[in-house]
């Protein structure tokens, strides 16, 4: 009887994943999540695209990785255009955050949240996607957010995008597979970054309580987990992703949560 199953594609032993050879690109790739990602893929040997608004923390990572920074506001599609169409892994991590209630929510800023954390991604894939596709190997690596599969209020715009992305991601798996790219979310929750910080800061001044107490009563209140997340640990699940055993995990989202959506 003839053997109808496809010969099985040879991976390497289980290990350190190598990325020598494979080209980056990570965008708010100046601090926080991004920053651990670049720094993460760089020593995996990847080369390394630095993108972020701020040009010294990009030029102060692209230093540290030996890659190349790019200082780049993800709100201008012209911007967009000029960056590096050749990167084998795109890494879609930039955003910001918003507080306010529906009512009084500002147009204008969700209008921009929705151009740098929606927009700017599809633009990204569109421009990279043609590189992978014709080498027969990529990954697209989104940074979500546990609110890109949970609500929370005043954050309109955040959710709105976040699940936007989701959803992108999902066409970017349909339609990459057959040329060997995946896309997947990773969905952190709470990380201990400058826009978290600057949220808990926020929260405190609000309801005058500690900081603490917003960290444990207010932020963590759904997760099981009573800490923050560390970039390090999202940086460790998104190389994974670029990794040779993720082959077969496509349009997915990974949860980093605490268990919060486990309830």
């Amino acid at each position: 009887m003839t053997n109808t199953f496809p010969t099985p594609v040879p991976l390497p032993a289980i290990g350190a994943t190598d990325l020598s050879g494979r080209t980056a690109l990570v965008t708010g790739g100046g601090s926080g999540i991004g920053r651990a990602c670049a720094l993460a893929l760089a020593q995996a040997g990847a080369t390394v695209h630095v993108v972020d608004r701020d040009g010294a923390a990009a030029e102060a990572v692209a230093e540290a990785t030996g890659g190349e920074a790019h200082e780049v506001d993800l709100a201008d599609p012209a911007a967009i255009d000029l960056l590096p169409a050749d990167a084998d892994i795109l890494v879609n991590n930039a955003g910001l955050q918003h507080v306010a209630p529906l009512t009084e929510f500002p147009p204008e800023r969700f209008e921009l949240i929705q151009k740098v954390m929606v927009t700017a991604p599809f633009l990204l894939m569109r421009r990279t996607l043609p590189h992978m596709y014709g080498q027969g190997w990529g990954r697209v690596v989104n940074i979500s957010s546990v609110h890109g599969l949970r609500a929370s209020a005043y954050k309109a715009a955040y959710v709105a995008a976040k699940h936007a992305l989701e959803g992108l991601s999902k066409v970017a798996a349909i339609e990459g597979a057959p040329h060997g790219v995946t896309s997947n979310c990773v969905n952190p929750g709470y990380v201990r970054t400058p826009l978290v910080e600057g949220q808990v800061r926020d929260q405190a001044a609000a309801h005058g309580i500690s900081e603490g107490d917003v960290l444990s009563n207010v932020m963590l209140a759904r997760s099981p987990v009573k800490r923050l997340l560390e970039s390090e640990e999202v940086a460790a699940a998104v190389l994974w992703l670029c990794g040779p055993h993720s082959g077969y995990l496509t349009g997915t989202s990974l949860p980093l949560d605490g268990g919060w959506t486990a309830g």
